[in-house]
C-alpha cells in the first residue's frame, strides 16, 4: 500500500535540513537548500556564466558591434546592506581584515560623555554638534556646543515657508 488512492506519496523521512547546514529546512524543489542558500547559489551561477561569457569576448576580441547583433544584459536588484554586509565578512587578505575589524570597534567603542568621560551606555543624549553626553551636559550651555542653532533655526524656517510672489494684475 505505498500508493493512496490519489496517487500521492508520503515522505519516507521528516523534513530535510538545508545541505548548506544553515539550519533551515530545506526542499527537493530547491536541491534540498533553504530559500536563502537556494537565491545565493542560484546568483552565483548566473555572475559566473555572465564573467564567463565577458572574458571570452575579450580573449576572443569581438563584440556586439562586430557581429551586428544585440547584447541583452540582465539587471540584477542587490540591497545595499546585503553587499556591504558581504564585504566586511569576505575580505581579500588578513590585512585588509584586520583593518576592517578595527575600523569597526573604533567606532562602537564605549559611549562615554564628551564633557565629562563618564560612561553613558543607552542612556547618552546625541547632540546635533556630533558628541555623546551624559545627563548632566547633554544641554547646548552645559558642553559648549559649537553647533549655531540660530541660524539652523533660520535655515528651516526659510525652507518652510518660501517666499510667495503672487503675479502682477491689471488694475482696473
Amino acid at each position: 500500500m505505498e500508493h493512496d488512492e490519489t496517487g500521492c506519496q508520503p515522505h519516507p523521512e521528516g523534513p530535510i535540513l538545508c545541505v548548506n547546514n544553515c539550519g533551515f529546512f530545506g526542499s527537493a524543489a530547491n536541491m534540498n537548500m533553504c530559500s536563502k542558500c537556494y537565491r545565493d547559489t542560484v546568483l552565483k551561477q548566473e555572475q559566473a556564466k555572465l564573467a564567463a561569457s565577458s572574458i571570452e569576448n575579450l580573449v576572443n576580441g569581438s563584440t556586439a558591434s562586430e557581429k551586428g547583433g544585440t547584447v541583452v544584459v540582465g539587471s540584477i536588484d542587490v540591497q545595499p546592506d546585503s553587499v556591504e554586509a558581504k564585504a566586511v565578512a569576505l575580505p581579500s587578505s588578513q590585512t585588509s581584515s584586520s583593518s576592517v575589524v578595527a575600523e569597526v570597534k573604533a567606532k562602537e567603542g564605549p559611549n562615554r560623555c564628551g564633557t565629562c568621560k563618564k560612561r553613558v551606555g543607552f542612556t547618552g543624549f546625541k547632540c546635533r554638534c556630533g558628541n555623546l553626553y551624559c545627563g548632566a551636559h547633554r544641554y547646548s550651555d552645559k558642553h559648549d556646543c559649537q553647533f549655531d542653532y540660530r541660524s539652523a533655526a533660520q535655515d528651516a524656517i526659510a525652507k518652510a515657508n518660501p517666499v510667495v510672489k503672487a503675479e502682477k494684475l491689471d488694475k482696473i
